[in-house]
């Protein structure tokens, strides 16, 4: 179904099945997936790719131009999102800053309303952002996280696999994998029920707190504690956080504070 009041652009892609609501804009070479629902006035703009069974929200802009004074307009960029992405009203995507590049999105992703991916953001699979989280420019999400209402981040930093973030935080360093992340560049312990409702076994979940503690909790530098944690073998999930804290990106790690700042916690 094609409201008789959305305006296509000819180079326009459409497979079966899918729902343009009235007032909606799809300006430039938009590719639109079987079975995708475009809700009334959203906007997609330019070189966008909206994967089978996503929904895209009442007024969402899906490709508009980077918040970056040195981008150039004719710039060949774009958005991928892949299948299965529920992005809610007023939630904004820009497309990527330089020639070639493009902001993804992986599959089953749920951006809520008024949340916005700045140029090149990378984010992974089964994510949840909930209402307006702002995400810089160049920021790396992992899958499985969840992140809380009006959290912000910089440009550049990572965000870890099957993390849990609290709302209203501010965070400005990487938060590796697997955490509880709060307030302003805050990691206060293991996001437990997490990885418990996701599958991770008792053996991985006991492998993942004995690295944890020794990175962030054994009082030794971050240095230091790698240097020990090289030292053995560790299961799948622990490993990955152990390469995720090896290899920070420019802004450094976050540090762990327990609620009070004691070990106890």
């Amino acid at each position: 179904m094609i409201h008789p009041t959305a305006i296509i652009h000819p180079a326009a892609e459409l497979a079966a099945e899918v729902f343009i609501g009235p007032y909606a804009i799809l300006d430039g070479p938009v590719k639109v997936g079987a079975g995708v629902r475009i809700e009334a006035h959203a906007q997609i703009v330019g070189r966008v790719e909206i994967g089978a069974g996503s929904s895209i929200g009442r007024a969402a802009i899906i490709g508009a131009d980077p918040q970056d004074i040195h981008f150039q307009p004719e710039t060949d960029s774009g958005v991928i999102l892949g299948p299965r992405n529920i992005i809610r009203e007023h939630v904004t995507i820009h497309r990527g800053s330089k020639p070639g590049s493009y902001t993804r999105l992986g599959e089953g992703n749920f951006l809520m309303a008024g949340a916005h991916l700045a140029h090149d953001v990378q984010l992974g699979d089964r994510n949840i952002l909930a209402n307006a989280c702002l995400l810089a420019g160049h920021i790396q999400v992992g899958n499985n996280t969840f992140i809380g209402g009006g959290a912000v981040f910089h440009q550049f930093i990572r965000i870890g696999d099957s993390c849990v973030i609290q709302g209203n935080g501010s965070f400005g360093k990487d938060i590796p994998h697997f955490s509880a992340a709060m307030r302003t560049n805050r990691i206060t312990g293991l996001n437990v029920i997490g990885l418990r409702r996701q599958g991770f076994t008792a053996a991985q979940r006991a492998a993942i707190k004995e690295l944890f503690k020794l990175l962030f909790c054994s009082g030794k530098n971050l240095s230091q504690a790698l240097a020990i944690a090289r030292e053995r073998e560790w299961d799948e999930p622990a490993a990955r956080l152990l390469a995720f804290v090896s290899a920070p990106s420019k802004r450094g790690i976050c540090p762990w504070r327990g609620e009070s700042g004691s070990a106890e916690d």
